[in-house]
């Protein structure tokens, strides 16, 4: 699965601003309806509900809402990266900078997952991080999201 097949037009907030997380949630949520249809207030439930049973922050500032909804048509992310970072519960304690939002179709189990695993390998890599913190804007961060993963980051 290829984040460009799942990054929705409009989809990339390069200088995004929330004082908190469920502020960012709030805000993603928005953004998601705009982009899918789907009401806000039931993404922003789906997705406190979801935080409550374990944060969906993957340590060194990112984090990857995520949720499954009924009137979803094909799984969509979203890529938020923070002007300030905020505290989303992180296991290590460090604030995320990095919102990676994943918004899927209530039957989508395998593909969901898929586009998890995706996101994580994506992260993992150290070059693909520091690109994603420094590129100047959205064609940039574009450029850093799409780029084919290396081996090593695999």
């Amino acid at each position: 699965m290829n984040i460009e097949d799942m990054l929705a037009a409009d989809a990339i907030l390069p200088r995004f601003e929330a004082e908190d997380k469920k502020q960012a949630l709030h805000i993603l949520a928005q953004k998601a309806e705009a982009l899918t249809g789907a009401s806000a207030a039931d993404i922003y439930a789906a997705l406190l509900q979801r935080e409550r049973l374990s944060s969906t922050s993957l340590g060194r500032g990112i984090a990857i809402p995520h949720v499954k909804m009924p009137n979803v048509k094909k799984i969509t992310c979203l890529f938020a990266r923070l002007e300030r970072p905020i505290a989303f519960d992180s296991h290590d304690g460090e604030p995320v900078d990095l919102l990676f939002f994943l918004l899927a179709p209530e039957h989508a189990g395998a593909d969901h997952l898929k586009a998890l695993a995706r996101i994580s390998r994506l992260v993992r890599d150290p070059a693909t991080l520091e690109g994603l913190r420094s590129a100047k804007d959205v064609e940039g961060l574009r450029t850093v999201l799409t780029k084919p993963l290396t081996s090593h980051a695999a």
